[in-house]
């Protein structure tokens, strides 16, 4: 006799689910087993480099765009008109003061020179002989004053004309470097024509930059601003020398000079460099190294190193206010007291909570 097909299908079922019953006993042994191992192992540690948050003075700094001046400027240009005969123009070319840089043609004036020394060789040897006739009463007083009067016209015509000649000889009138220029022998020039500028070789160079009044009035000569040029790693001191008396009145800034001791460190004459000025007073404020601060979208952060209950270790994230970079150290405007210790180095491997050792510090028993 057959038996019902219901008995079978209560009997698959069965076996089924005892199979089912038997896999999840064994995933639950597992896991108690996979538990029980993880319980035996030690907490993952990650090392860091503890520092504590120092106390530093600080002076708020505003940022200003400046110009690299030499210390000695000018541009070249001819008094007199005339012909161009000889030219020593060449750009870049370092010259010394007193060195002939443009001569114009005086041939007509070295002519006139000629003419009046002859006349005044006349005019000398005439008075020459009045004198000595006057010693015998045999010329009059009158001829006398008219014989040195003519001599000394003549002098005096003598040297307008070298005057002239020196005006048509340009010179460096100090140490420079001359700058882009066309000019050429046989050259008509008319009077005033601009010929080149000089720039002044000096050791030490002035930048010139701009603040708004307020800055202004916190400044004062002898205050030191820093000056970035190229390289944007090292900035130059600078120390302020002058302060325009004058705002203007359409920008209501203020003109301020600064000089740099060493010209090398900066760009050269005409270069646009940044000034960092100082604002304020000085204050007492708190700093941790850059590489303590990290960036994250709850805003900036850092990881505090404190002790749990059980004595160990651990890092807390703490959000803070960052403020201006100073070296290699970033000033804390709020969020964190001096002397916390936060992780310096390593901060990117930690999470809230994770254990954490110092890698700066010698394990205890050396």
């Amino acid at each position: 006799m057959k038996a019902a097909p219901w008995i079978a299908s209560f009997g698959l079922i069965g076996a089924v689910a005892g199979i089912g019953f038997a896999l999840a006993a064994l995933k639950k042994s597992n896991m108690a087993e996979a538990a029980a191992e993880a319980a035996m192992m030690p907490e993952p540690m990650e090392a860091v480099i503890v520092q504590a948050a120092r106390e530093v003075e600080h002076r708020r700094t505003t940022n200003a765009v400046g110009t690299v001046l030499a210390l000695r400027s000018v541009m070249l240009k001819n008094e007199l008109p005339g012909v161009v005969k000889r030219v020593d123009l060449t750009p870049g070319k370092i010259v010394e003061e007193g060195a002939e840089l443009v001569v114009l043609d005086t041939t007509v004036e070295e002519a006139e020179l000629k003419a009046q020394e002859a006349q005044a060789s006349l005019a000398e040897a005439t008075l020459k002989r009045l004198t000595a006739l006057d010693t015998s009463n045999a010329t009059s007083k009158q001829d006398l004053d008219e014989a040195e009067a003519e001599r000394d016209v003549a002098l005096a015509q003598m040297e307008r004309t070298k005057a002239m000649i020196a005006r048509n000889m340009i010179r460096a009138p100090f140490r420079a470097r001359i700058g882009l220029s066309d000019l050429h022998p046989g050259q008509y020039l008319i009077e005033g024509v601009e010929l080149t500028t000089l720039q002044g070789v000096d050791e030490a160079v002035h930048v010139d930059f701009t603040v708004t009044q307020t800055v202004a009035l916190g400044l004062k000569e002898g205050d030191v601003v820093e000056v970035i040029g190229a390289d944007k790693e090292a900035p130059v001191s600078a120390t302020i020398i002058a302060l325009d008396s004058l705002i203007d009145r359409n920008t209501r800034n203020a003109n301020i000079r600064a000089k740099v001791d060493d010209a090398r460190k900066l760009p050269p004459p005409g270069a646009s460099v940044q000034v960092r000025v100082p604002v304020g007073t000085v204050r007492q404020v708190v700093a941790v190294p850059v590489s303590a601060l990290r960036r994250g979208p709850e805003g900036d952060h850092v990881f505090v190193i404190a002790a749990d209950p059980q004595g160990q270790s651990r890092a807390a994230m703490r959000l803070v206010k960052s403020g201006s970079v100073m070296g290699d150290e970033v000033i804390i405007e709020s969020g964190l007291k001096v002397g916390e210790p936060v992780a310096a180095s390593g901060s990117f491997k930690l999470r809230e909570g994770v254990l954490v050792a110092d890698a700066g510090k010698a394990p205890q028993g050396q």
